[in-house]
């Protein structure tokens, strides 16, 4: 029976063996069969060629495939990767640790803030959020307050007569006495030029770079203050000033003006970073590139808080350099028969050193028209942030005397502001430059939203006139000078802050900047979306809403640089929604009665050809208002004005669904 079974069992191992070879491949050690030839899969081909060895390969032309790969084992078998030497296992273990730890504090260097002080800090901004421009924010402990920037902002087309609006400065008129000084982050418009009408009423030492300043000081003497420039107090990059309870330090970031900073403004309660408007341009005009070392400085110290500017938020990517402009400016400039007129902001220095730049280049003689481009452009030469040769530079009156194709002209007006060079051109009405057929016209600039009216209504009258006008059908025209996403997170990353505050846009853009940070590692429950007039506390341990200041705009009209009254405002635009009514009436008080029909004027209200029947209408109105008036109101002559109007407002909006403007004027006799 033994053998019987022996006999069983020997053919039966030796055939158990050939699958087990086909799933797992052996390596031929010296015995005299080969393996069969496998696949890349390692499943047999029985069709491969014998190579020169005798095995056979499926395609001779691959590498031979290595024989003797282990079977693969499923997870739940596999050993681990640090089984063998006990010392290797711990010190692999230790230095896996030891990069956890180290990641977690190099992303949370906020946890060396420090929990135990109960110093906190109120941010309030008065201008800037829901909006776009009038850029300021007050910064303040328990016995002293810093301002950011004093910015302007544009009215929209309803603001009749308004040509700029200003912050509301009734909370500074409350804290004036801790007030310390006004530190400026850059020199553009929406966020200095409200300065004049502040320091009007209340002044403060005024911190900031050498080209803020000086625009300030243009602004001031226009303004009859030049006494106040004692104020000033020029700041230099990378060094701490001492205003107040705040350490304050400038570190220079790119944007689309000259000499742009961040600030880091350092309390007891800890570091906040504000970086003013911004953008990354690796490669600026200036070679000036972000100093992105000092945000690093202060994001490895510990930030409390970050705000950061929010208006390009929605755009994905990063935002072109300002050097992308220039060939766009070469290649029109080549082109171009005639004279080539150049628009952009009077603040863009950058924009129109590289539009010069290229002019000469070509070589043209460069006219600058318009006060403030002119003043700016040349505070920035005489600065020496640029440098041109004066002998460049003609008069407006001198244009003519050179052949066209040799003139430049630089000018304002790309936001199709009404008394700016370039729409007194497209009208006609500039004293010395009238538009041509053969003029190249250039619009550098994107339109401020709610401006978009304005500027498609100057391109209409530059298109009729039959020059060439080059504005967004030129994508590298004009470059934005405000950071995209990519660029939105990197400075998340350098600084990461303990708590964010998206500023600078409408509130849609805080939001969308909010995700950005969230998908940077910020917790959204360490994010406080603000409006204008919220106060915000903040300390290491929380950031909260603690109360609402009062905020609103001034107007402001320009040419008499002179504030405009609410009610004025009020009134206009009332007048030219629902029109005028004027009615002049004679009562006889004895016979309480009138002594001859009113007189009734309308505006706005009804057409010519109606004017007469609404009159009447009207006649009808007061002659019955004046029967049933009591005795004592018709004495009192203001109260039966107020009364009259309040009478016709009534039955007009009855009958045509309009609350015009009522000017009554009685007589009692």
């Amino acid at each position: 029976m033994e053998e019987k079974k022996q006999e069983q069992q020997a053919p039966q191992t030796s055939e158990a063996k050939k699958p087990q070879q086909r799933k797992k491949p052996q390596h031929n050690n010296g015995n005299k069969k080969s393996a069969q030839p496998k696949d890349k899969d390692g499943n047999v081909n029985p069709q491969a060629k014998p190579d020169k060895n005798g095995n056979k390969n499926q395609n001779s032309k691959k590498p031979q495939q290595k024989r003797g790969r282990q079977k693969f084992q499923s997870a739940k078998n596999r050993p681990s990767a640090l089984e063998g030497n006990e010392k290797w296992q711990s010190d692999m273990r230790k230095a896996i640790d030891a990069n956890q730890r180290m990641h977690k504090e190099r992303l949370q260097s906020f946890s060396k803030l420090n929990l135990k002080t109960d110093a906190k800090i109120k941010i309030t901004p008065l201008g800037g959020l829901g909006e776009i421009g009038g850029n300021i924010a007050v910064f303040e402990t328990d016995t002293s307050a810093i301002i950011l920037d004093v910015g302007m902002s544009f009215p929209s087309e309803d603001m009749h007569g308004v040509d700029i609006l200003i912050p509301d400065f009734t909370y500074l008129r409350t804290i004036k006495s801790k007030i310390k000084g006004i530190i400026i982050s850059h020199a553009h418009e929406d966020h200095i030029g409200a300065l004049p009408y502040l320091f009007k009423e209340m002044q403060f030492p005024i911190y900031a770079t050498p080209l803020p300043l000086g625009m300030i000081a243009n602004k001031f003497d226009e303004h009859g203050l030049k006494a106040q420039k004692k104020l000033f107090r020029p700041v230099e990059k990378r060094k701490v000033y001492k205003i107040g309870d705040f350490r304050v330090e400038w570190m220079h970031i790119t944007h689309s003006i000259i000499d742009a900073s961040s600030l880091a403004i350092t309390t007891d309660a800890g570091t906040i970073i504000h970086t003013g408007d911004f953008k990354i341009d690796h490669t600026p005009i200036d070679g000036y590139v972000s100093d992105l070392s000092r945000f690093s400085y202060y994001g490895e110290k510990g930030v409390l808080a970050l705000l950061s500017d929010s208006t390009n938020s929605y755009k994905p990517g990063i935002t072109r350099s300002e050097s992308t402009v220039g060939p766009t400016f070469d290649a029109i400039f080549s082109k171009a028969k005639g004279r080539v007129i150049m628009s952009t902001f009077s603040s863009n220095i950058h924009r129109v050193y590289q539009a010069i730049e290229h002019g000469v280049k070509h070589g043209r003689k460069v006219c600058v028209i318009g006060r403030s481009m002119e003043r700016n452009l040349f505070i920035a030469m005489d600065l020496g942030y640029i440098d041109f040769d004066r002998s460049i530079f003609i008069d407006p009156h001198e244009v003519n005397k050179h052949n066209d194709k040799d003139v430049l002209i630089v000018t304002t007006g790309s936001q199709g502001e009404t008394m700016s060079a370039l729409y007194r051109m497209a009208t006609d009405e500039h004293r010395h430059i009238k538009i041509k057929t053969s003029d190249q016209i250039i619009i550098s600039a994107k339109a401020i939203p709610g401006n978009e009216a304005s500027v498609s209504k100057v391109l209409n009258f530059l298109l009729k006139s039959g020059a060439n006008v080059a504005y967004q059908d030129f994508s590298e025209i004009h470059v934005s000078g405000h950071a995209a996403q990519e660029e939105q997170k990197l400075i998340l990353r350098l600084t990461k802050p303990k708590f964010f505050l998206p500023v600078h846009g409408e509130y849609n853009h805080i939001t969308k900047h909010k995700e950005t940070a969230i998908s940077c590692g910020v917790p959204a429950r360490n994010i406080l979306l603000m409006g204008d007039g919220d106060q915000i506390e903040i300390c290491p341990k929380y950031v909260k809403k603690v109360k609402s200041v009062k905020t609103g705009k001034v107007f402001i009209d320009n040419q008499v640089n002179q504030q405009i009254s609410n009610d004025v405002v009020i009134d206009r635009q009332n007048m030219a929604e629902a029109g005028l009514v004027m009615i002049v009436a004679q009562i006889d008080k004895s016979e309480h009665k009138l002594i001859s029909k009113p007189k009734v004027v309308s505006y706005g209200l009804v057409s010519d050809a109606k004017d007469h029947a609404f009159s009447k209408e009207m006649e009808g109105i007061v002659d019955q208002f004046v029967v049933n008036a009591k005795k004592e109101l018709i004495q009192n002559t203001r109260a039966f004005e107020n009364e009259l109007r309040g009478v016709v407002r009534k039955h007009i909006f009855r009958k045509m669904k309009k609350y015009p403007t009522i000017v009554p004027t009685v007589f009692v006799m």
